[in-house]
């Protein structure tokens, strides 16, 4: 589990599905008895000194109705398909996970020179080179993300994307991506060089239950 601070007062603590069942118990007995309530996307315990703990439902909705916790760790918990694309400047990942393994998946990159400081014709000219060398890129990742997760979109519940914001955006022109993208779901996952290692991790991080804690004051 990870914590840092949260916007607005508290902190975001991060929990893994299988410890969420047990951080509930662990904030009772911090905290005393609690109250639960909540919607299909969050659910906000109360406990009897003070203290607030909001959890984020991962992919949601949730199925509505009683008990919250109950449906939010057995939601949680589920093992569904998930496709996740990693894109940066120059490398690019593609996988579709069953629950945590990794089922399929594609990595690779392209050499995308380095921003330089020379001036006049030459920085130019370089300019050009690297625009073509990024364009080139980004229709690998493109026909990357088609080979490994077009097939399989019809077995998906979400796709979850990650890397550079600014990369990931420069390959939603591609209309072979549109139902790609239609299936988008939170979180976008910030992440160094998508190599496999990096692929393999992500399920880590977009299962899990975000956690907004504030205590009593």
């Amino acid at each position: 589990m990870s914590a840092r601070p949260a916007r607005g007062g508290g902190r975001w603590v991060t929990v893994p599905p299988e410890r969420v069942h047990p951080w509930i118990d662990g904030f009772a007995g911090r905290h005393g008895p609690f109250e639960a309530a909540g919607d299909d996307r969050v659910v906000r315990l109360t406990a009897a000194d003070g203290a607030l703990a909001e959890l984020h439902v991962p992919f949601p909705p949730m199925t509505p109705g009683p008990p919250h916790v109950t449906r939010l760790v057995t939601h949680a918990q589920a093992a569904r398909r998930v496709g996740v694309l990693l894109v940066r400047l120059g490398g690019y990942a593609a996988g579709v996970f069953h629950g945590a393994e990794l089922v399929d998946s594609k990595v690779g990159s392209r050499l995308v020179q380095g921003r330089t400081a020379a001036g006049g014709w030459s920085q130019q000219r370089f300019a050009r080179r690297r625009q073509k060398q990024a364009a080139q890129a980004f229709d690998s990742a493109a026909d990357t993300a088609v080979r490994v997760l077009v097939p399989r979109l019809g077995e998906l519940e979400a796709v979850v994307l990650g890397g550079d914001r600014r990369a990931v955006d420069a390959l939603r022109g591609d209309r072979r991506l549109a139902p790609v993208f239609a299936l988008e779901s939170e979180p976008f996952l910030v992440v160094p060089d998508p190599r496999l290692a990096v692929l393999r991790d992500a399920p880590a991080r977009f299962r899990a239950v975000r956690v907004r804690v504030v205590d009593p004051s």
